[in-house]
């Protein structure tokens, strides 16, 4: 390792990263920033300035990032189209003694980003992963939406196909915990729309939108509200989190109980809940939710 400018800039000396460890036949994964590229930690700076190559999604995009701090470490690309050739290079150079650091454009590897089968294969030989955390959006977005409860599923990008996106959705939102979720600008209307329709009108949601950014938005809302939330011409990165549902049992009168279970014993649980919604008024996120927990036995 031959030294660099950072060896000697004063926030990284007073860090102590220069005097830690940086083990050999290793692969380093290194969360970079989301937007703001303050937003980059002193040991991340270190170990990029260490490792003897940096494997990157987009070189061009973390190039500019290095340069941005005047770091000459070699790139190679490492992204979802050659990360299984990638892959078997990257463990036979560690094998070797070398060190590789891991990047994609923005946040943290494997988190709904390349990375995860690169992690797995260097894993499967017996070598070291050793993460070195920094910005990512599912935590940055949770940590500023003041969501209810102490669980909180992350689902990422929704599936493509039409039949399995609308299964997950009503999954999820049956459960009654939050959820992120990650979107696109093109298909985030379409996203509000589906959100909308499994939800009900009244659940709360929070859109966070270019984060870290001059344009940073985060916009709580209620489901029916979401396409006029996200406006009409969508852009940037979206992170669209679901509150927790008010209590599927709370409320629920004995009468609308029996009509949830009679209708149960005929129809699909989520037809049940749409009959037994339009006849009690109580919204349908709330009955789907306690036909699917509790059962038409027990209700």
């Amino acid at each position: 390792m031959t030294p660099t400018q950072l060896d000697t800039d004063p926030l990284l000396v007073a860090s102590g990263a220069a005097q830690q460890d940086l083990p050999a036949r290793s692969l380093y994964v290194v969360a970079t920033p989301i937007g703001n590229l303050a937003d980059i930690t002193l040991r991340a700076l270190w170990v990029l300035s260490k490792v003897d190559a940096i494997a990157a999604e987009d070189t061009r995009t973390t190039g500019a990032l290095l340069r941005r701090y005047g770091i000459e470490t070699p790139l190679r690309a490492a992204h979802e189209h050659n990360e299984r050739q990638a892959a078997t290079a990257i463990v036979e150079r560690l094998r070797a003694g070398g060190r590789i650091a891991l990047v994609t454009d923005a946040g943290t590897p494997a988190i709904s980003d390349p990375g995860a089968r690169l992690v797995r294969a260097v894993l499967d030989a017996g070598l070291r992963v050793i993460p070195v955390p920094g910005a990512s959006s599912l935590t940055a977005a949770a940590s500023t939406a003041g969501l209810s409860g102490s669980l909180l599923t992350f689902a990422g990008f929704l599936p493509a196909g039409a039949r399995e996106r609308q299964r997950l959705l009503r999954e999820l939102a049956a459960r009654g915990e939050p959820f992120v979720l990650f979107e696109a600008p093109h298909r985030v209307t379409a996203t509000a729309a589906e959100l909308a329709d499994v939800l009900g009108r009244e659940r709360r949601v929070v859109v966070a939108r270019e984060l870290t950014k001059k344009f940073e938005t985060l916009l709580p809302c209620l489901a029916g509200e979401l396409r006029e939330a996200i406006g009409d011409e969508p852009r940037g990165e979206y992170v669209l989190l679901v509150d927790a549902a008010a209590d599927a049992a709370a409320d629920i009168d004995a009468v609308t109980r029996r009509w949830l279970a009679a209708l149960a014993e005929a129809l699909p649980a989520s037809r049940a809940a749409a009959l037994a919604a339009k006849v009690s008024g109580v919204p349908r996120e709330q009955l789907y939710a306690l036909l699917t927990r509790e059962g038409p036995a027990r209700l």
